[in-house]
């Protein structure tokens, strides 16, 4: 298995610039879109849990929008062969002092279905904390 090869790199760079122009434009079906929607699908947010596809997307009709000021850092593509990867970054916005984090699972089940997010992770730490 290789690890990195570019033209994978590019492919969930682009499928993660995706997602976070849906996550700021609060682009509700672009992000159900990009996330598996099976009862396998775990994301682990801020202050809340969502297990499943249909849980996901109950949460994301009720959940506020994210900061417009939000502002990535650090962000590290790895990728698996050609059909597993992960992306994770750091994030800040003017609504909160801390510092986000966010790590994501990718996947490309299929060739007709392109890359998924199987797995996700946000948090919140002091920024102090995280030097």
């Amino acid at each position: 298995m290789q690890v990195n090869r570019p033209e994978v790199v590019a492919q969930v760079h682009a499928a993660f610039v995706e997602y976070e122009r849906a996550l700021v434009d609060h682009d509700i079906a672009a992000m159900n879109a990009l996330f598996w929607h099976t009862p396998e699908t775990v994301r682990y947010g801020i202050a809340e849990i969502q297990h499943g596809g249909d849980a996901i997307r109950e949460w994301r009709e009720r959940c506020a929008p994210v900061p417009t000021s939000r502002k990535l850092h650090r962000t590290v593509v790895t990728t698996f062969g050609t059909d597993f990867a992960t992306v994770s970054t750091e994030f800040t916005s003017d609504a909160t002092p801390l510092l986000g984090r966010q790590m994501q699972t990718w996947a490309r089940l299929s060739a007709a279905h392109g890359w998924k997010i199987v797995a996700a992770h946000v948090s919140l730490i002091d920024v102090r904390a995280a030097t």
